[in-house]
């Protein structure tokens, strides 16, 4: 999705906004949160559903031809709206959103950003398909910092994915939580960063 040149400029950007803080920053890109194959299913199954209402006046018509022209239907619904292009478009905004949601939550337990030393753990996620970013701070943070305050960060992400430039998004995003990081979290004088986690963009 990104390429590699890009993908370093978003760990130096990582690596700079962590030279100021104690917080840790993880990134995770996705193609896509879900491949929602059974939402065709349903939609064809609805329009196969509503078929048979005209042709049931047409008495010449036997019943088993009515329901071969609805067998057929939803088969050709489910074949043309299964198609990538048609498939995402069809999800409702909010499953797209939950799903995504779900995504970052499984990114942000499975590379263990609740097991930092001061539980200062950040990680800023993306899906380019449902055009969903996210950042989700772990308890450290919380308890000092306003989920509202990365509004700015998510903004400038999604702005990013929007015209085709997740790179530039993720580094200015990166820019802005390093910032509230870094005021709420400084760096002791003379002390490093931990850096207990890749500084790197990842893609799933």
């Amino acid at each position: 999705m990104i390429p590699e040149p890009q993908k370093k400029l978003v760990a130096d950007a990582i690596r700079a906004a962590e030279a100021r803080t104690t917080g840790e920053i993880y990134c995770v890109i996705a193609k896509h949160a879900s491949d929602y194959r059974l939402v065709p299913i349903a939609w064809a199954a609805a329009l196969a559903l509503f078929v048979p209402l005209p042709l049931i006046y047409l008495d010449a018509w036997p019943a088993e031809m009515i329901y071969g022209c609805q067998l057929a239907a939803f088969f050709i619904a489910a074949l043309v709206l299964s198609y990538p292009g048609l498939r995402f478009h069809i999800v409702p905004r909010k499953a797209k959103h939950d799903r995504a949601h779900a995504a970052a939550m499984r990114q942000f337990w499975a590379h263990g950003l609740d097991q930092t030393e001061h539980r200062t753990g950040v990680v800023i996620f993306a899906s380019e398909a449902e055009r969903y970013a996210e950042i989700i701070a772990d308890a450290g943070i919380d308890r000092k910092v306003a989920p509202d305050v990365w509004n700015d960060a998510v903004a400038a992400l999604i702005d990013g994915i929007k015209s085709d430039q997740p790179a530039e998004g993720f580094i200015s995003a990166i820019e802005k939580c390093g910032a509230v990081l870094a005021l709420h979290f400084p760096l002791p004088a003379g002390a490093k960063n931990p850096d207990t986690l890749p500084n790197r963009l990842v893609e799933i």
